[in-house]
């Protein structure tokens, strides 16, 4: 077997005949440049930035996502709320200031986190809502609409009936309740900047609870209520029911994502005015009629709920 001598040793293919490593480092540390016992660090990898056009309105941002076409995060759910996983990229964008588009159990909404400033401006450019419209807002529970409105009429033992207890048996549903907003409430939220003085100190705000496993999936892990505003075609303000027909037609204006539930059905919530001697219809939608419900034409409750009306879902 052929043999190779280094320096004076027989190095040959037996481990047990090979010098130790500390014998070599003493006879070779004269001669640094010959040999080297330091490991040798790997190549540095070369790390190349990648920019993508994205609109200037959209949320800056970086997550997990599922589908992504021009800076949307697209993600599909079942509208049974079977792989609510999915949402968590979804809400951890709300919780950053985005802007996007979940389903409601009745039509789907554009919505943002309550807290939000920004984000809340930004909707109202991507809706193309003037500030002195009020906006709904999407509760996770009743405690909600205590905090950011003035609460339901509760019976007082002089006649007035308790709203309260009734308004229990019919949420979460297809409702959206009027009521005076509380000071919590973000002045985004409500209608302010009116040049009518006799409606300029009312305050009030649609709220809420949708019947909708994915919604309520969202709002259960938010820190605060979403503010809320109908989806409707900008040319021929129908109600748009196709996620897929949303994403292409909002998506360009800065939408940061788009929760896909299913195509649903043109039917709006039912609303009900709270603000004045009795609760009022003021649109009859996918809620019936209850008893405790006044189905009649007021001019004056109309004129300030107007607003309201076309943004809730």
């Amino acid at each position: 077997m052929a043999e190779t001598k280094l320096y004076g040793y027989k190095l040959t293919p037996s481990l047990s005949s090979l010098p130790s490593l500390t014998t070599l480092r003493r006879h070779v540390a004269p001669f640094p440049s010959l040999v080297s016992f330091n490991t040798p660090k790997p190549p540095r990898l070369r790390v190349l930035s990648m920019a993508i056009k994205r609109s200037p309105k959209r949320l800056k941002y970086s997550a997990p996502r599922f589908t992504k076409e021009d800076g949307l995060l697209y993600v599909e759910a079942d509208e049974l709320g079977s792989d609510t996983w999915k949402l968590e990229p979804v809400i951890e964008l709300l919780k950053q200031g985005a802007v996007g588009v979940i389903p409601t159990d009745t039509v789907y909404a554009i919505v943002c986190d309550l807290k939000s400033n920004s984000a809340i401006e930004r909707l109202r450019r991507i809706k193309n809502i003037e500030p002195s419209k009020p906006l709904s807002i999407l509760c996770h529970s009743l405690r909600d609409i205590d905090t950011y409105t003035t609460g339901f009429p509760r019976g007082d033992g002089q006649g007035h009936a308790d709203i309260f207890r009734a308004v229990k048996h019919c949420l979460p549903g297809p409702y959206t309740f009027i009521l005076t907003a509380s000071k919590e409430l973000p002045k985004q939220c409500v209608r302010f900047g009116t040049t009518t003085a006799k409606y300029a100190s009312r305050k009030n705000v649609g709220i809420r609870m949708p019947d909708d496993a994915i919604c309520q999936a969202i709002l259960e892990k938010m820190d605060a209520p979403l503010i809320s505003t109908s989806v409707r075609s900008p040319k021929e303000n129908e109600w748009m029911i196709d996620p897929v027909v949303i994403a292409d037609i909002y998506g360009p204006e800065g939408l940061d994502f788009v929760v896909n539930g299913g195509i649903r059905v043109a039917d709006p919530s039912t609303v009900v005015d709270m603000t004045g001697s009795s609760p009022k219809i003021i649109r009859q939608g996918k809620g019936p009629k209850l008893h405790w419900m006044v189905a009649e034409d007021d001019d004056e409750s109309a004129f300030h709920v107007e607003d309201l009306i076309h943004s809730a879902t």
